[in-house]
């Protein structure tokens, strides 16, 4: 994977990273505190797809800019951009926040998405769900105590008791939160990404007309499985694939997603889908 360009949008410069040459598109992106790495770790090696990851704003090499922009409606706005500038319909699709905001370009600009992979969703339709509140409570600590204090006060939650049970992995995640810099664009990222939705409705859902993939699995509260199972009856052409929970077997989880990544698309490229 390497880096393409610096696309501009309004406000900020974004990294953006992918394969060179041609191919079929794929704007494939990351989920909230990520960056291009996490998409390219799950990515299998697949001729006639070209992958794409525009980091979001105050993500990866991407700058901040005013910490407004930190929206799902914004984040979908600069990577309807980037598609502008593709040309032609494209395969998108998202882990976590990324598919919320696949699920949203599928919506608002049907005309440029070939086809459709929602991974690990934690939104649906409904602002601020209560399996990411996590994240809003990691980034108001951030924003009221240092760091080492933030992360003390964090350990000690009830929240982090749970998930040391229920779901280590997203455990893991908000812990790297608190030494994520820089700090105060981590906590608004957290607090307003956290607090948000996609602005969608089930109507918009159930109009999607292009093959969608929904990836998820059982150990994840932050990504919980009830998610996927509500996208997949909600969207028509969905298929749903539960793969390796990251918590038992992290190997076995990227093979697992790789495959379904892979033959999805393969079925895309073919025109097998339906």
């Amino acid at each position: 994977m390497m880096p393409l360009q610096t696309f501009r949008v309004p406000g900020a410069a974004l990294a953006c990273y992918g394969d060179i040459g041609g191919g079929v598109p794929f704007l494939f992106q990351h989920g909230l505190g990520g960056s291009a790495a996490q998409t390219a770790e799950v990515m299998p090696e697949l001729p006639g797809v070209r992958r794409l990851t525009l980091e979001c704003r105050g993500h990866g090499g991407s700058e901040a800019g005013d910490p407004s922009g930190f929206t799902l409606a914004t984040f979908t706005a600069d990577a309807a951009s980037l598609l502008e500038t593709i040309g032609g319909p494209a395969i998108i699709g998202g882990i976590s926040m990324g598919a919320a905001i696949a699920s949203r370009l599928a919506v608002t600009n049907p005309k440029s998405v070939r086809a459709l992979i929602l991974a690990r969703p934690a939104w649906v339709t409904a602002p601020a769900p209560e399996n990411v509140q996590a994240y809003r409570e990691v980034g108001e600590l951030l924003s009221r105590f240092p760091a080492p204090e933030a992360r003390a006060r964090f350990s000690a939650s009830t929240t982090a008791q749970r998930l040391t049970t229920d779901a280590p992995d997203n455990l893991a995640t908000l812990e790297g939160f608190f030494s994520r810099a820089p700090l105060n664009v981590t906590a608004e990222l957290l607090t307003r990404i956290a607090s948000d939705g996609p602005g969608i409705t089930a109507t918009d859902l159930s109009r999607i007309a292009c093959p969608v993939l929904i990836i998820g699995h059982g150990r994840d509260v932050a990504h919980p499985l009830a998610a996927c199972l509500e996208l997949a009856a909600l969207i028509p052409r969905a298929r749903l694939i539960e793969i390796t929970p990251k918590a038992e077997d992290k190997i076995r989880y990227v093979s697992d997603f790789k495959a379904a990544l892979s033959a999805f698309l393969k079925d895309v490229i073919d025109g097998k889908t339906g």
